[in-house]
């Protein structure tokens, strides 16, 4: 099973690439949401954060959730407890992405109504998913 060493790897590289976008995105909104509507400044955000979430942080979920799946499969790691709570704790991570992508939509249509304060909250959401998932694939406390 040399492929699961592999499958492993590309996981975790997977896994970093949508975290590292997961925490730089309401991080942008912070930023854009001072922003006037139709200053360039305005327009740069929204490339950048169009290109954040198509280019990075959805092909990224993508090999996470795929990758993820398959090492659980073959370690016969889906009937453990750690796993399930696990799996319930990256379904929320991706809610928030989801989330973070109707935002994004708003901002693209210039009708954000969340204020910089709700970004900066927001954007330990994932912060906390993150600790525990780790700590469950970690430790396996059950």
């Amino acid at each position: 099973m040399a492929y699961y060493d592999w499958l492993k790897a590309l996981h975790v590289i997977a896994v970093i690439a949508w975290m590292a976008g997961i925490f730089y995105l309401p991080r942008l909104f912070v930023y854009h949401s001072r922003a006037a509507v139709g200053s360039a400044e305005s327009e740069t955000f929204k490339v950048m954060e169009r290109k954040l979430l198509r280019l990075i942080m959805n092909p990224a979920m993508i090999v996470t959730w795929v990758a993820g799946l398959a090492i659980a499969y073959l370690g016969g790691w889906t009937q453990q407890g750690w796993f399930v709570a696990k799996f319930i704790l990256v379904i929320a991570m991706s809610a928030f992405h989801m989330w973070l992508s109707a935002k994004r939509r708003a901002f693209e249509a210039d009708r954000n109504q969340l204020s910089e304060r709700t970004y900066r909250l927001a954007n330990e959401i994932p912060t906390i998913l993150m600790i525990l998932i780790v700590i469950l694939v970690v430790v396996k406390p059950f």
